[in-house]
């Protein structure tokens, strides 16, 4: 079995390798990755592995961002030190989501599930259907957030995620400004948001920002590759997008 490793934490991704040769001396590491831009180029331009074996978090970014540049042709095992991504990585081909620090018990057991299920299907069909694995694995989907409660002065309101020109933070404070330029507090963190909303139309820009897509009107180049980001309704600070992610937001942008 060829493995593809994600991971930012070199001594982390030793003992994982150290792990699977432990449960199997015939599996290969094909390559350990320590970013989404390095995993997005890798998974382009290479034959997709057996399985690949993901970190969260990693140097530039959250890794469910690969999965928006790269369509997936393999299962995916997630090890991560946060419990709260579950959801999200149930709906990519996942087939466990494994809390740091990885136990060997724990990995042997999400390894041993997949090849009973790869049997099972040999037996039945000549060859593996991936999305049927994964039917079976999922835990029920959960669609993502359509509206939030909002306090405006006295009164409460719906905001329809439709309705969300972007969020961002204002010192201590994040503000959801609507498509009509309506700004309303809200209580969750810009990490929780980004999971909550549909990476099909938000994307996290950087650490102050999730955009609407109909929101980012234009974009100019910026020093050191960066790029400068007009919003719809206008905010009035600057938007800059790091050369990391640069390339990320370019092909979202371009769907």
């Amino acid at each position: 079995m060829n493995v593809v490793i994600l991971e930012d934490e070199s001594l982390a991704a030793e003992k994982l390798a150290k792990m699977l040769l432990t449960y199997d001396s015939q599996i290969t590491v094909t390559a350990t990755l320590t970013s989404v831009e390095e995993a997005v180029e890798w998974l382009q331009a290479n034959p997709s592995p057996d399985l690949l074996l993901v970190d969260i978090h990693l140097d530039d970014g959250l890794s469910f961002e690969i999965f928006q540049q790269v369509k997936l042709h393999c299962p995916v095992i997630f090890t991560t030190a946060y419990d709260q991504y579950a959801i999200r990585a149930f709906q990519v081909h996942s087939i466990d989501y494994l809390l740091k620090p990885l136990q060997y018990d724990k990995l042997a057991q999400s390894l041993d599930k997949l090849k009973a299920l790869q049997a099972s299907f040999q037996e039945t069909t000549p060859q593996l259907n991936l999305e049927e694995v994964v039917k079976l694995l999922k835990a029920d989907q959960t669609t993502y957030k359509t509206r939030f409660l909002v306090k405006a002065g006295n009164r409460i309101r719906a905001v329809k995620t439709t309705e969300i020109a972007y969020i961002y933070a204002d010192q201590k404070l994040n503000l959801l400004v609507t498509h009509d330029g309506h700004k309303y507090p809200l209580d969750y963190s810009l990490d929780d948001l980004n999971l909550m909303l549909d990476p099909q139309f938000f994307f996290r820009v950087n650490r102050q920002l999730i955009t609407h897509i109909d929101s980012a009107v234009e974009i100019h180049p910026y020093f050191k590759g960066r790029l400068k980001l007009e919003l719809q309704p206008p905010l009035d600070m600057d938007v800059i997008i790091s050369s990391e992610r640069t390339p990320l937001f370019k092909a979202w942008l371009d769907k």
